[in-house]
């Protein structure tokens, strides 16, 4: 949720903020609304406890005589209390309804527009060129035995798949390689559990437009989630952490679950948009002075593990019409895809300012010792998709595929060959 004091002070920069994102604008006034209107409903309800209190202590040294009366004019005090709370209850939940409905604030200098409307921001390494006919990662995949996808959709369906043999092997060592550079960067590494409750699956913003995504267990009313951000964010919530010494960061290696509800028809060949990944994700609490500079350390650390899979890639801003309810700002890197032409997203990473926090109730303690709100990020270090980059741009004429040589030790060959 957004911060309300900044709404009060600055409803004109959250009515573009929702511009910005392609959303309501009026929504920020029918917050304002409920603001007033429960700040109304707390004074007039605490106006009548403390009446209510005073009274009290009237009648307790009330003369017989006068005790009747006061203890009437108690009664019809009480009733009124009681009607003042139930109005405070039905504005609090007006209230945390209309907070609720409000995307973050975007950060300044994000692009405006959709999804189309990001910006380049740096182009890194050379597109290769082929003296052949360039294979696409299933077909090289196939060949070499790496994926078998008709065997996944006999199993479990469309856009399933087994990773088998040397694909296996690579899918392990890329999220090893990941996990090993997390952890000398100073992130406690993490197995969190893929299954999450109502609240923190709510808390982490991503119960909103794109709710349709998500795998819901109704029976247990349990969320599978898409992207171990989610876990990493409930880990700490109603606690107040200690950030003395500095950010706090997670890497979390899960498998992630999405329903890809509304892509069909998109990317339906190989393992480039699926139902089941898994993922190093890089989860970040820290004060919110301090978020813009961890945004910063959080894309160098995808950058370092996109060289080290030697991929030609490049770092995108993203539009603000493109961002989660929860992001003020993110960044993606993109790898080229040499049978597409084209680069796809291989890392995110996302700067959730307060939002996520309030919403979870994690906090800090500043140098006065008062609780404040925390700042919360994430960012991609490793996952499935990342496979398709590394087969297209390092096969080679014979079919074969080279493999990187930061990740030989994990495969355990330097060429995957039929």
């Amino acid at each position: 949720m957004i911060d309300l004091k900044f709404l009060r002070e600055n409803p004109d920069a959250v009515r573009t903020s929702q511009r910005m994102r392609g959303e309501d604008p009026a929504l920020v006034d029918a917050l304002l609304e409920a603001d007033a209107a429960r700040r109304s409903a707390v004074a007039t309800a605490d106006n009548l406890r403390a009446e209510q209190k005073v009274l009290g202590k009237s009648v307790g040294k009330a003369s017989p005589e006068e005790r009747p009366v006061l203890l009437a004019g108690a009664q019809e005090l009480a009733a009124k209390v009681k009607e003042a709370e139930a109005v405070q209850t039905a504005a609090d939940t007006a209230m945390d309804g209309a907070h609720r409905a409000i995307s973050n604030v975007v950060q300044d200098g994000a692009p405006a527009g959709g999804e189309a409307d990001f910006v380049v921001l740096e182009t890194v390494g050379d597109v290769p060129s082929f003296d052949f006919e360039p294979k696409d990662h299933l077909a090289l995949s196939e060949a070499l035995n790496l994926i078998d996808m008709e065997r996944g959709a006999k199993v479990s369906g469309a856009r399933f798949y087994f990773m088998t043999g040397y694909g296996a092997l690579l899918q392990l060592g890329l999220l090893q390689l990941a996990a090993q550079r997390a952890v000398a960067n100073g992130f406690q590494m993490m197995i969190p559990p893929v299954l999450v409750r109502p609240e923190i699956m709510a808390g982490t913003g991503f119960l909103g437009a794109h709710s349709d995504e998500i795998y819901h267990l109704e029976d247990d009313d349990l969320y599978l989630v898409g992207t171990s951000e989610v876990p990493l964010a409930g880990y700490h919530s109603g606690e107040i952490i200690d950030l003395t010494a500095g950010p706090k960061r997670y890497a979390g290696w899960s498998s992630c679950f999405r329903r890809e509800a509304g892509s069909y028809g998109k990317d339906t060949r190989g393992i480039i948009r699926v139902h089941q990944f898994d993922k190093v994700e890089m989860f970040s609490y820290c004060k919110p002075e301090d978020a813009d500079a961890e945004h910063q350390r959080l894309l160098g650390w995808e950058r370092e593990m996109l060289a080290a899979i030697e991929v030609p890639y490049r770092v995108i801003d993203v539009a603000a019409g493109d961002l989660g309810s929860s992001a003020a700002r993110k960044f993606d890197c993109e790898a080229w895809v040499p049978t597409q032409q084209t680069y796809r997203e291989l890392t995110s990473t996302s700067n959730c300012t307060t939002f996520q926090a309030r919403r979870l109730s994690v906090r800090y303690r500043d140098e006065n010792g008062k609780p404040q709100i925390a700042a919360t990020l994430n960012g991609t270090l490793a996952t499935t998709r990342w496979i398709v980059a590394i087969l297209e741009n390092h096969q080679q004429a014979d079919g074969s595929v080279r493999v990187p040589a930061a990740l030989v030790p994990f495969v355990g060959t330097d060429v995957l060959r039929v």
